[in-house]
Order: C-alpha cells, then sequence, then structure tokens
C-alpha cells in the first residue's frame, strides 16, 4: 500500500494515524485511514461513513473509538474525499451501480487482513454507509457486531415524491443522462452553502462549524450533490435490501424521529424482523448523529460499548 495524505491539522483526530491509497478491482482508487489501538484486545471498528461524507470528518468519532480500545479503518467512498470521482463533474456524488461499492468494501476488508487488524472486527455504518454495510453483511462480510445510525435503508421521500423520483431518475438514466444534477441538487458544498440555522444534519454548532472550516481549507474533500444515476441506483438498492432477510449478527441501530433524509419507517421494519438487533430512537437530533452534540455523541459510544464488551467478552 502506498501512503496517502491526510488533514490531521483540520481532523481533530488522535495522532498516530496512517493514511494509504488501495485499489479495487475495477481500477478505482481509494483513500483509507488507519488507526491503531495500544493493544488489540477490543479489536477494530470499520467505519462507513455517509453519502458526502470523507475521512477527516469524523476525527471525533475515531478519537472516541480509540478511547474504547478499538483500531479504527476508515473509507473515502468512490467518489468522496481523496478517492477517485467517478462522474465527468468532480462535485458530483454518482454511481454506475450500487454495488460498485462492494467492490470499494472488498478492498477495505483485503487492506485489514494486509494490515493485520485485529479482530474481532466490528462494523459501524452511518447512513449510506449503513446502505453499503448492510448489503456487505448480506454479501459476508466476517464482522461480530454491528451499529447503524441514521441507515439509509430507504430514502426519506413522500409517496407522490416517491413515484416521481423512480419515474424521473429511471427515464434520465435511459436516455443517456444519468450524470444530471437532481432536482434541488447543484456542484456547491451543502455545508458551504447552507446556514447552521435550520440545516438538516446537526444540532451541534461546534461540529457544524468543523465541517464548514475544512470546506474552506479543502475544497478538494468536498462533494456537492447527487446524480440522477445516484438516485436510481439508490432507490433501486433499498427496495432489494427491503426483501432480504436481517443477517444473523448482533446490532444496534440509531434514528432520530424525525429525520426527514431517510425513511424512519423503512429502519423501523428492518430491526423489527433482526434477530439480536435494537433500534434506539433518539429526540432533538439532526440526520448525522455521528457528528451530533457530546451528550448524543456519548450516548452511542456508551452502547456500543457495551456491544463490542459483550462480543468480546464471549469470545
Amino acid at each position: 500500500m502506498v501512503p496517502a495524505p491526510f488533514n490531521a491539522d483540520l481532523a481533530r483526530a488522535p495522532n498516530g494515524e496512517a493514511a494509504y491509497w488501495i485499489r479495487t478491482d475495477d481500477g478505482v482508487r481509494l483513500r483509507i485511514g488507519v488507526w491503531r489501538a495500544d493493544d488489540g484486545r477490543n479489536g477494530t471498528v470499520l467505519l462507513f461513513p455517509g453519502r458526502t461524507q470523507y475521512i477527516e470528518l469524523h476525527g471525533r468519532t475515531i478519537e472516541h473509538l480509540q478511547r474504547l480500545g478499538h483500531a479504527v479503518l476508515v473509507v473515502d467512498w468512490r467518489g468522496h474525499g481523496l478517492s477517485d470521482r467517478v462522474a465527468a463533474d468532480r462535485n458530483m456524488i454518482h454511481v454506475e451501480r450500487f454495488s460498485d461499492y462492494q467492490k470499494d468494501v472488498a478492498s477495505l476488508s483485503q487492506a485489514a487482513e494486509e494490515l493485520e487488524l485485529p479482530k474481532p472486527w466490528f462494523l459501524i455504518g452511518s447512513s449510506m454507509g449503513a446502505c453499503i454495510g448492510l448489503r456487505a453483511l448480506a454479501n459476508g462480510l466476517s464482522v461480530s457486531a454491528c451499529a447503524f445510525t441514521s441507515p439509509m435503508w430507504g430514502i426519506g421521500l413522500k409517496p407522490m415524491e416517491r413515484v416521481g423520483a423512480w419515474t424521473v431518475s429511471r427515464t434520465f438514466c435511459a436516455i443517456g443522462r444519468s450524470q444530471t444534477y437532481c432536482p434541488g441538487h447543484n456542484a456547491k458544498n451543502y455545508a458551504s452553502c447552507t446556514a447552521f440555522e435550520g440545516n438538516r444534519i446537526t444540532n451541534d454548532g461546534d461540529m457544524y462549524q468543523l465541517w464548514r472550516d475544512q470546506a474552506a481549507a479543502k475544497p478538494e474533500l468536498q462533494t456537492g450533490g447527487s446524480s440522477m444515476g445516484w438516485l436510481y441506483q439508490g432507490l433501486a438498492e433499498c427496495r432489494s435490501l427491503s426483501k432480504i432477510p436481517a443477517p444473523n449478527v448482533p446490532c444496534i441501530a440509531f434514528c432520530g424521529e424525525q429525520d426527514a433524509i431517510v425513511d424512519v419507517r423503512a429502519i423501523q421494519d428492518r430491526m423489527a424482523s433482526w434477530p439480536n438487533g435494537e433500534l434506539e430512537m433518539m429526540r432533538d437530533v439532526g440526520h448525522e448523529l455521528l457528528l451530533e452534540r457530546p451528550l448524543v455523541q456519548e450516548r452511542i459510544m456508551s452502547r456500543l460499548s457495551d456491544l463490542s464488551g459483550m462480543v468480546v467478552k464471549c469470545g
């Protein structure tokens, strides 16, 4: 693996990080970040970020996990952060097939083996990362437990909006215009052009300002809105995932009661049928729980500590 850049001064992440370039089977170059624990007794967390996110944005989460004794491995998905962009417009979030993200997962898993990161492995997936994570579990990703925050197992649309989204996105893909921004989306980064008041991401002003500061200092890390191709593929993947059985892996999911970015009902339905699964609904939070206020973060980390501790003890 070849060393890759990491903006430690912007990330507020713990010391001792290493970043690398890795390649997927289809030739896409990805950036990964690695933090090792003082000892390997509590295993490794594979951190799957959400749409528009990148490694530096999760410095605080990485610090929490390292305090719990975990090594951490995190990825910039294709089209995100410093990984290869896959659309002609580098600001556009696009994917030809949602299954392409599983090629990223395969390369990440191989890197974890090559780095000899300690087991047991755990998975934490946020929003789109939870969608990718659920499919990875169904495909056999070997983790001992998992946790998801605001999982994108359905996109937050009203019934008529959903019908329109299916029809329009499918049409744009069929006529060769999949790399067209979704209605209301453009090349601008959300945090850069949206004031803190009324944003849909977080109620933590400090974390939101961190994102804005990172966007100003390192615009190459940022992305804009999603393509019609991403929307169509995302809708299709969520529908497909709704039909598969829950994996036989201990799981806890967290979701805000008023989250309008993801489909809360889809999360409730999934967790109601998950053996050894638990859903915790949270009040007065934004969509991105890993970027939320300290009390929210502490609650999530406490539950994750209980879950991983049980696995380590039983192991």
